[in-house]
């Protein structure tokens, strides 16, 4: 007579240690998944705010040009006659440039300059556009063409029309004869300042006939 097969418990153990293997498995994988899928998103919405900095900047340089062409509009009506011989630091102008550059990008250098809107923000994009005018001179409250003060020549960026030579004797031959009246030279910076702190700077050079 035969007696009835027993299963030893030592076999039934390595069974229910892969059950609890596989469960550790897979909560490692479900990690790793979690953070996979965290990393995205992140990505996602770092991608998004660059490029939604990149769309202000360039509305901001867009902008700019209202500065630049109410700094033009400003010049026009004043270009003859004397009065840009002398700094209006409420207009943005100044008769001479700075000595040393500045830090445009320094709120602080704005403090003396002309706006767009009265430098209310724009009401379609929210940008305040600021600009400053330097005649390219180095003396101020003088003629482009006169002495500054301490009696040097006021040494300006002007521009002539000639006709190539001058009439008279041997000692004049092939001198210029300045047949117009001179062109002056105005550098314009503008700023403008968008959301999220953008802002750009723009500089142009003017030539004016006087």
């Amino acid at each position: 007579m035969t007696r009835p097969r027993k299963h030893s418990l030592t076999a039934l153990a390595p069974a229910r240690r892969q059950r609890g293997l596989v469960l550790f498995v897979a909560l490692i994988v479900l990690v790793a998944m979690t953070l996979a899928g965290i990393g995205m998103v992140r990505s996602v919405d770092t991608a998004n705010l660059i490029a939604g900095n990149l769309a202000f900047k360039q509305g901001t340089i867009q902008l700019a040009d209202r500065g630049i062409e109410a700094a033009f509009q400003w010049l026009i009506p004043r270009a003859t006659g004397t009065a840009l011989y002398n700094t209006d630091q409420a207009a943005g102008y100044y008769s001479v440039p700075p000595v040393q550059t500045p830090d445009w990008y320094d709120p602080a250098v704005w403090a003396n300059s002309g706006c767009v809107n009265g430098c209310n923000p724009d009401p379609d994009t929210g940008v305040v556009v600021r600009y400053m005018i330097h005649r390219l001179c180095n003396c101020a409250g003088t003629a482009p063409e006169g002495n500054c003060p301490s009696g040097e020549p006021n040494q300006c960026m002007i521009a002539y029309d000639t006709s190539g030579k001058s009439p008279g004797g041997s000692k004049a031959a092939g001198a210029a004869v300045y047949t117009s009246t001179p062109i002056m030279h105005y550098r314009i910076t503008v700023r403008a300042d968008g959301p999220r702190n953008t802002a750009s700077v723009v500089q142009t050079t003017l030539a004016i006939r006087q």
